[in-house]
């Protein structure tokens, strides 16, 4: 039974090395920005800034962990699915609705579960959540 589980575990660390080879996620590019919402003040781009801008802008700061696979793939996924679906860094082609961006900062749904448990101040306390959808509103409907 110990020579098992000393088989597994050799094994485990071969196919963990092996994965490491592979190129996905690990594109970890940051284009430069187009343009930002015109802010309705500094609070809301602060609380953009430090709740949503890991994956919802083109200034992610890529940790360590993130070259790291199998951790890089979630990571790399997590963040070009989050530029796509909105990024303050280019503001001009947002795809979302102010009705949108309310109901997923409302209902937790942002950020997600696989963030904030390895971030936890990034969730929005129901204070927070308020500011920040005043000032969504005041900005994208001035």
């Amino acid at each position: 039974m110990k020579r098992i589980i000393i088989y597994l575990i050799i094994a485990a660390l071969i196919i963990f090395g092996l994965i490491q080879l592979l190129p996905i996620g690990k594109n970890h590019v940051n284009p430069a920005t187009v343009s930002e919402p015109n802010w309705d003040n500094t609070a809301t781009r602060d609380l953009a800034v430090e709740h949503c801008f890991q994956c919802h802008s083109n200034e992610t700061e890529w940790t360590w962990y993130s070259n790291i696979a199998p951790a890089s793939w979630l990571i790399y996924s997590d963040v070009v699915n989050g530029r796509r679906s909105m990024n303050f860094s280019d503001w001009n082609n947002r795809p979302q609705s102010l009705d949108e961006l309310v109901e997923v900062i409302q209902s937790g749904e942002m950020p997600p579960i696989q963030y904030w448990i390895f971030h936890p101040g990034s969730r929005l306390t129901p204070e927070q959540k308020q500011i920040f959808i005043d000032g969504l509103t005041k900005t994208i409907n001035p």
